[in-house]
Formats: C-alpha cells, sequence, structure tokens
C-alpha cells in the first residue's frame, strides 16, 4: 500500500468540517476536487473511509485511523516548521492567546517561566475570556490563538476557511455529589441520584455534555442554580443544592470538604483544542507558541483533585 500524503488533508478536512462541501470550503477548493482526491486515497487503501449521511459524512474505522495519522503528521511537520525557524533567528515578539482559567492555571501559566528563559524576546499576552468572545476575537484578528474546550463525544462542527484546530488534551468528565450520597460504586445510576443537577452557563462545553448526560440518563433529572465558575458549583453541592458534571482538569488542586468525585458510565470526555489561522502572513512566533503549548499539553499529568 502506498499513500500519497498530500491526499491526507482532504481526509483531515472532511473529518474536521463534517462533510465534502465544508471541507471544499475550508480548503478553498472545489467539491468534486475533493471527492476525486478522497476517491484516490480509498484507491490507494484499498478501504471505504467515509460514509456519507444525510447531514454529512463520517469516518468509517479506517478513516478514523487515517485521520489520526494525518493529524500526526501535521503536527510533527509544524513542531519541524517550528525548530527550522528557531534555528534561524531568535523568536522575538508578542503571540496573543485566548484561554479559560483551567487551562490557563494548570497548563500554560506554569510553563510560562521556562519559556521566558528558553526565548527571553519572545512575550505571551493572556485573555481570559468566555468561548464566544475568544472566537470572535481570533476571527477579528485580536488573538493569534485560542484554546477552547469541547465535548468529546459531540460532533465536531466545520471550521471557518484558513482556521485549523488541534487536539491538546482529552479529560475525562467527572460527577461531583454531596459526601455520602452513593454508598456503593458498583452500579451508580445517574437517573437515581435524588437530587437535580447544577446548571452551567450555556457558552461552556459542560453544557452541551450535561444535555448528552441527561438524555443518557434516561429520565427527567430537573437542573438547579446556574454557575459559571467550578468553586461555586462545589460550593452548591457541598450545601447539598444538586450534583455537577465537571472535568477533571477543573478538579486539578482544588479542595472542597462534605463532596465526593465520581466516575459513571456514559460521561464521556472533554476535548481542549487550539485554534489558528494558517496561511502566509502569519507570524513565525505563532509557530513557537503552538509548538510549546501542544508540548506543555503532552507532557501534562492529572493529579488527584477534592
Amino acid at each position: 500500500m502506498q499513500v500519497d500524503p498530500r491526499r491526507l488533508r482532504f481526509l483531515l478536512a472532511i473529518a474536521r468540517a463534517g462533510g465534502v462541501l465544508a471541507a471544499a470550503d475550508e480548503l478553498r477548493v472545489t467539491p468534486s476536487a475533493v471527492s476525486q482526491q478522497l476517491a484516490r486515497l480509498e484507491q490507494e487503501v484499498g478501504r471505504s473511509l467515509v460514509r456519507r449521511t444525510s447531514t454529512g459524512a463520517v469516518l468509517t474505522e479506517a478513516g478514523r485511523d487515517l485521520a489520526d495519522a494525518a493529524e500526526e503528521i501535521e503536527r510533527t511537520l509544524a513542531a519541524a516548521r517550528a525548530k527550522l525557524l528557531e534555528s534561524d533567528e531568535d523568536p522575538s515578539g508578542t503571540v496573543r492567546v485566548g484561554a479559560f482559567y483551567s487551562f490557563l492555571s494548570a497548563l500554560l501559566l506554569p510553563a510560562l517561566p521556562s519559556w521566558r528563559e528558553r526565548y527571553p524576546r519572545l512575550r505571551f499576552e493572556i485573555v481570559e475570556d468566555d468561548q464566544d468572545d475568544l472566537l470572535r476575537r481570533l476571527r477579528a484578528g485580536d488573538l493569534d490563538l485560542v484554546i477552547l474546550e469541547l465535548d468529546a463525544e459531540e460532533p465536531s462542527r466545520a471550521l471557518p476557511a484558513r482556521v485549523t484546530e488541534i487536539p491538546l488534551l482529552d479529560e475525562p468528565w467527572k460527577v461531583v455529589v454531596p459526601a455520602g450520597t452513593i454508598t456503593s460504586t458498583e452500579s451508580i445510576d445517574l437517573a437515581r441520584l435524588g437530587l437535580p443537577w447544577l446548571g452551567v452557563a450555556p457558552s461552556a462545553a459542560g453544557a452541551q455534555a450535561l444535555r448528552r448526560v441527561r438524555r443518557t440518563a434516561g429520565a427527567d433529572v430537573p437542573t438547579a442554580h446556574l454557575y459559571t465558575e467550578t468553586r461555586t458549583a462545589l460550593a452548591l453541592v457541598a450545601a447539598g443544592e444538586g450534583v455537577a458534571l465537571i472535568p477533571s482538569l477543573a478538579l486539578q488542586g482544588v479542595t472542597q470538604d462534605g463532596v465526593e468525585t465520581l466516575d459513571a458510565p456514559g460521561l464521556g470526555m472533554r476535548r481542549i483544542v487550539l485554534r489558528r489561522h494558517e496561511g502566509r502572513g502569519v507570524p513565525h512566533i505563532v509557530d513557537v507558541a503552538t509548538t510549546l503549548i501542544r508540548d506543555a499539553a503532552s507532557a501534562f499529568s492529572f493529579e488527584t483533585g477534592i
């Protein structure tokens, strides 16, 4: 089997955009060009890579495996490009990064001192905001990189033209309950917890995950309150006001009396991704910053919270 690696970007675009038409928009080519490249790629590997549905295109198991390999190639090339640029000159300038609190506090900010020592002329400007505003500022050119949270179990949305998405970290969702709520961890029935779910801000990935988990639970479990900060959710849980769905990263280094953290079937994963613009005119320091952030996420290890 001999695969032309140039065709992999078409499969990757379909995987990220969710269909041939959206992939064509992202790559700025015609839909027929995407279909032709996909067909040739399928001939090269001897397997079907995409299954077309009424709402778009879904990768087959072979397609997902090949798309994963394509992402790895993309990351390797980005790292190589950053190293080549680094060898040409000492990176200098400011990279503007937008992100959310748990990623900033657990991964990015602790890495800043070592990055500053390694690249003394490279400066990071950090912006903490909600996702809608971060994406708006990326579109407007006010930010170079944005770190976003997604519910990994939900279908990916199409990306704007010349915007790429780099997966950084997958982490499990956790159920946080008042201490003593569960007497046996052998079988946890989310529909029988006896407490409402705490509502999370609609723009957060947790809102999407909570809707999915509530559907999976098979019962009309109500929601109560509305929070944006993890510490608020934990305090509400400790007070017996409900149970919360919280990602593992947000629990790093956090302590709260009166609560317990549980795993349960069907919770799924939160995916943290980096989005950025690609193409001519993007400063090379953005490539360097992308590599640094990706490497920090790869090296991260979870500790037990609560």
